[in-house]
């Protein structure tokens, strides 16, 4: 089974700064993107999802701007081909709009069906931050 790539943008009403702890940090995912968050000793995320664990290193990150997931290989193919998510903070200088950039490499088949529950995920987010 071959690996999709979605990219999606999301407008939401809040600073970078304040965005960032949501999508970098454990507690901050907790309350908008999986059921539960978790930090190993090693620096390992469990995210859970309907009781399942999926853990991911953090490969790439910057202050304020983004963060890069990287889920551990569970099968031979993902050693070769890992799934990934990046979400990344975009300004538009022209309308100082902020948006979320989402870049979700994985088995998920049905891209439309991947954009809903993105959209629904970031609509989380904005209830969550206000925005």
């Amino acid at each position: 089974m071959g690996k999709t790539l979605f990219t999606g943008d999301f407008e939401i009403n809040a600073s970078n700064k304040m965005l960032y702890p949501y999508i970098s940090s454990a507690s901050g995912l907790t309350q908008w993107f999986a059921d539960d968050v978790s930090i190993d000793e090693d620096g390992v995320f469990n995210f859970t999802w309907d009781h399942e664990n999926h853990k991911a290193k953090m490969v790439s990150h910057r202050q304020n701007h983004y963060c890069k997931f990287e889920f551990l290989p569970e099968t031979e193919e993902d050693k070769e081909d890992p799934s990934h998510f990046e979400l990344r903070l975009e300004l538009n200088e022209l309308t100082q709009s902020v948006y979320i950039k989402i870049t979700d490499y994985s088995d998920f088949e049905d891209e439309e069906e991947l954009h809903d529950l993105w959209s629904s995920l970031i609509e989380t987010l904005k209830e969550t931050v206000g925005g």
